[in-house]
C-alpha cells in the first residue's frame, strides 16, 4: 500500500480503542487509516472479564471480531505496520512507516498503549497476564478466596494490597527484599490477617503459566493460585512527544475533555493516558475520540 491521498484521520494502534474509534468514524463517512503492529498489552491473557457480551471471551478473538465488523465501513483502511515517525505538516500530520511508506492526515490519534517493564525474575514474563495479574476487576473473580500473593513495597504494595484483601482473606504481601512500609500500614495489614514477607524472590515455578510456587534466596517457598503487582511502564511509541506531546507526571499523553493533546489535531485514547487499563474503558475512550474528532472536522469544513 502506498498513498498520497489525504485521510481524515490516521489512527496509530489497533486494538480496542483504536478499534472503537475506527469504528466510529466510519460511520461518520470518515477516511480513515489505522496502522496497527498487533502489539496489544494484553496478547498474553487468554480471557478478557468484565466486557458486556464478551465476558470470558480470548482477547484475541474480540479483535478480530471487531476488525470483522469494522472492514463493512468502506472508507476504513486497516495496515498492518509500525510507524516510526511523524511530522507536522502546514495543515495536516505525515506518518511514516517502518517500510518507508508515507501518509497524510488532517487529524491524528494515538491508541498505542504502554509497555509493562517486567522484573527480572525467573517465569514472570511467562505468567504475566496468566497468574501474575495487575487488575482484580478484570480478573479477581477467577481467583476469589483463593491463596494469593501481592508483589509490592511501601504505599504501593499497602494500597494494592488493601485493595486485592476485598477477594481473598489467604493474603500475604511480598516486599521481594527490606519493607518500606510505614509502622501504621504493618498494623493496618496485620488487623487484616495479611501476612508480610520481605525475603528476597528467587524464581517463579509455574506450569503453562500458571504459578505454583514462589521461591525465594534463602526460604522454604510459598504456594500461591496468584500474585498480582503494579509494574513501572513506558509508552509503547514516542512519536506524541517527537511531535510535542505532553505527558503527564506519571508518564500518560495528557489530553484535554475533548481528547486532545497539547498538539492541536493530535489526540488519544485508551491505555497510553490512563491507568485504569481495561477493555471496556479502552473502548469507550476511543468511541468518544472518534465522536470528538468527527464533531472536529466538521467545524474546520463548515
Amino acid at each position: 500500500m502506498k498513498s498520497t491521498d489525504l485521510y481524515d484521520v490516521i489512527i496509530i494502534g489497533g486494538s480496542y480503542a483504536g478499534l472503537s474509534a475506527a469504528m466510529s468514524l466510519g460511520r461518520c463517512l470518515r477516511k480513515v487509516l489505522v496502522i496497527d503492529s498487533n502489539n496489544s498489552c494484553n496478547k498474553q491473557a487468554p480471557f478478557a472479564h468484565n466486557f458486556l457480551t464478551n465476558d470470558g471471551i480470548n482477547p484475541q478473538e474480540i479483535r478480530d471480531q471487531s476488525k470483522k465488523q469494522i472492514t463493512e465501513y468502506k472508507t476504513v483502511t486497516f495496515l498492518s505496520g509500525l510507524a516510526v515517525d511523524a511530522f507536522a505538516l502546514e495543515n495536516s500530520y505525515e506518518v511514516i512507516t517502518e517500510d518507508g511508506q508515507k501518509f497524510t492526515s488532517k487529524k491524528v490519534l494515538f491508541a498505542t498503549g504502554v509497555t509493562d517493564t517486567l522484573p527480572n525474575i525467573q517465569g514472570f514474563s511467562e505468567c504475566w497476564a496468566t497468574s501474575v495479574l495487575h487488575c482484580p476487576y478484570c480478573h479477581g473473580y477467577e481467583v476469589k478466596n483463593l491463596k494469593t500473593g501481592v508483589l509490592g513495597n511501601g504505599d504501593m504494595g499497602y494500597e494494592l494490597a488493601k485493595i486485592i484483601n476485598h477477594w481473598t482473606d489467604d493474603l500475604t504481601l511480598y516486599t521481594n527484599g527490606t519493607s518500606t512500609l510505614t509502622p501504621e500500614e504493618v498494623l493496618k495489614l496485620n488487623k487484616h490477617n495479611i501476612k508480610v514477607v520481605e525475603n528476597e524472590i528467587d524464581y517463579i515455578e509455574h506450569e503453562n503459566g500458571q504459578i505454583k510456587q514462589l521461591h525465594f534466596k534463602d526460604t522454604p517457598p510459598d504456594e500461591m493460585v496468584a500474585l498480582y503487582t503494579q509494574l513501572p511502564f513506558m509508552q509503547q511509541c514516542s512519536l506524541p512527544e517527537k511531535l510535542g506531546c505532553d505527558l503527564t507526571e506519571k508518564g500518560f499523553i495528557f489530553v484535554n475533555k475533548s481528547m486532545e493533546s497539547t498538539v492541536h489535531g493530535i489526540f488519544g485514547a485508551g491505555d497510553c493516558l490512563s491507568l485504569f487499563r481495561s477493555i471496556a474503558h479502552a473502548v469507550a475512550q476511543g468511541n468518544k475520540a472518534g465522536a470528538i474528532i468527527n464533531k472536529c472536522l466538521i467545524e474546520e469544513e463548515f
